[in-house]
């Protein structure tokens, strides 16, 4: 409290300022609320600064002649973090306040005499990670304030993105350039966010297994310059989900102005898809399975609609070669490959299959189906994919972790290889269905062969070759085995028993199954025991009904012999003869 009113302190600001108001502990508090008008007159000009915008303009155009160059380290951008906050509303250069509005003025017309692009963008760095409790706990989530600033400690930063959004140009027009990041090295002065305070901070105590964690979100708005010339280099930044919609409207935009009118759209285009393909992100090393088109696809598609070959070529040398490659994109391959020479796109195919097979053999047996018949001559793929072919199971290359575990072949990946195949080079179909037929615990008669003959004869274009015709004469043999096989229920409860277990338990469990007179048998014991012959029965498939006693101490495992078995092989005989059927064949 101050006794004499002209020692009442002051404090003046912007109302939009990020501010804070404490309680009135003594004296009063006067708030006054008001706007700046200027109603008539003009307006008053900023200061001259020609003299500093020269300088900055011949810096300027160093650095734009030395960023041509990317091998000499120059940043593709720089960003000048201001000073004054502001809200994303009224992000624009007719907004800024003061040593903004003058660092504004300054790049404005230095960046149009240096030949770059200057913007105005919100900067936002996101982190989150890992934190440690060092006090009484406060509300489990929300923004921290002075009261429990203590409660705790970040420890790690596990996540962090910087970026650059909400874009103005200079002159106010509408810019819809993406979300782009940025790089420490980028901003200017260096040190310019060392000091900067984060917007938004949350902590959430440890849960369950996990320990504390943190977000913090810091915002300021950012003047931001890249040479015209780097424009492309400069978008590119932003990734796939930037270029690639960016790419496709470059597209429409060539096509609908025509050849001549669209010269430029098309140089544009090609510069872009450059830099895309050079930075390409790389394989993550297993199969993709999700069949949505993927970037792989669409950028073939694209650069297919550009019809440019070039591109093209470096693309499927580059990335397709290089592990950025699944069964969805085989489609735009081949309609890609056929702007090139046909002894070129079928070199292509080959490296393809060569750089993929152990990663992705299915998507390669794709590939070749689709490339038969359409690009020629692909005997060299054939020969790759045929010596790729897993076979002896003893031999497969030990699973380093769990998408590296040696896959059975698929009953689509055989169809399509025989017939892939046999379009190609008969002697290579050949030697496929021989290798298959001899090594029967890799490619099963049940889950892989017959399935894959069934789709294969059911094809319109299923012509029975004689690798086709052998592999289904093969099949057709291993269901008339089977079905010859006499089948009787069993005439007494006499049943087979467990072969995984000779402990003392397992050994009266066999005791009842072995037993043709015995429909049933209650076994009592602790639970760890009934689980153990639980698990064998299980297993061993034995013919059994299981059911817990509840009644007394220890429980009792119930078991109760069915037909199991029998009606198991009933069931398999009944799909044997349909499926020989569906061959063209009986069980004669």
């Amino acid at each position: 409290r101050r006794e004499d009113p002209s020692e009442a302190a002051l404090a003046a600001f912007y109302a939009d300022c990020l501010h804070e108001v404490l309680p009135v502990t003594s004296g009063c508090r006067l708030t006054l609320i008001y706007n700046l008008v200027r109603k008539a007159g003009a307006l008053p000009g900023p200061p001259n600064y020609r003299t500093e915008q020269d300088r900055v303009a011949g810096l300027l155009r160093q650095w734009a002649g030395a960023a041509e160059t990317p091998e000499a380290g120059f940043p593709e951008k720089i960003v000048y973090p201001l000073q004054h906050a502001y809200t994303p509303a009224e992000l624009s250069f007719e907004a800024l306040k003061g040593a903004d509005a003058a660092v504004a003025s300054v790049l404005t017309a230095a960046a149009a005499s240096a030949a770059c692009e200057l913007h105005l963008a919100l900067l936002t760095i996101e982190e989150s990670g890992s934190a440690e409790h060092t006090g009484y706990y406060g509300s489990r989530w929300g923004r921290r304030g002075e009261e429990d600033a203590e409660q705790f400690e970040v420890i790690e930063v596990t996540d962090y993105s910087a970026t650059l959004s909400n874009w103005v140009r200079a002159d106010g027009t509408l810019c819809t350039l993406a979300a782009i990041p940025f790089e420490e090295e980028e901003i200017s002065p260096p040190e310019a966010l060392e000091d900067l305070e984060p917007d938004e901070e949350h902590f959430q105590e440890a849960t369950g297994n996990e320990g504390a964690s943190f977000e913090r979100t810091y915002r300021r708005a950012a003047l931001t310059l890249w040479p015209a010339a780097r424009r492309l280099a400069v978008l590119n930044q932003g990734g796939l989900k930037l270029t690639l919609p960016y790419l496709a409207g470059l597209e429409a935009s060539w096509d609908a102005a025509g050849a001549e009118a669209g010269t430029a759209l098309w140089r544009e285009a090609d510069e872009l898809c450059g830099l895309m393909i050079a930075s390409w992100p790389a394989s993550r090393g297993y199969p993709r399975r999700d069949e949505s088109e993927s970037p792989e696809a669409g950028m073939l598609a694209l650069l297919t609609r550009f019809k440019n070959a070039p591109r093209i070529e470096a693309f499927l040398a580059g990335v397709s070669a290089s592990g950025a490659f699944g069964g969805s994109d085989a489609e735009s391959i081949v309609e890609a490959v056929q702007a090139l020479p046909a002894g070129t796109a079928a070199e292509l195919i080959e490296c393809i299959v060569a750089a993929n097979t152990a990663r992705d053999l299915s998507a390669c047996g794709r590939l070749l189906a689709q490339s038969a018949g359409r690009i020629a001559p692909l005997t060299g793929a054939g020969r790759v994919l045929l010596e790729a072919l897993p076979g002896d199971p003893a031999k497969a290359p030990e699973a380093t972790s769990w998408y590296r575990r040696p896959r059975s072949p698929e009953p689509g990946f055989v169809s399509a290889l025989v017939g892939a195949l046999d379009r190609i080079d008969e002697s290579l179909s050949a030697r496929a269905v021989s290798h298959m037929l001899a090594w029967p615990e890799t490619y099963s008669f049940d889950e892989v062969l017959v399935p894959a003959v069934l789709a294969i004869f059911a094809h319109p274009e299923g012509h029975g070759t004689a690798a086709e015709t052998r592999l289904r004469d093969a099949c057709a043999g291993h269901l008339k085995a089977r079905i010859a096989l006499p089948l009787e229920p069993p005439a007494d409860w006499k049943r087979d028993g467990v072969t995984a277990c000779n402990c003392q338990n397992c050994q009266d469990l066999n005791a009842f199954l072995a037993d043709p007179g015995r429909p049933s048998w209650t076994f009592k014991a602790a639970e760890p025991k009934r689980r153990h012959l639980e698990d064998a029965i299980r297993r061993d498939r034995c013919d059994l009904d299981l059911k817990t006693e509840k009644r007394g101490s220890p429980h009792g495992l119930v078991c109760t012999k069915n037909q199991a078995s029998f009606q198991r092989r009933a069931k398999q005989r009944k799909l044997d003869l349909e499926h020989l059927a569906q061959l063209g064949l009986n069980a004669d």
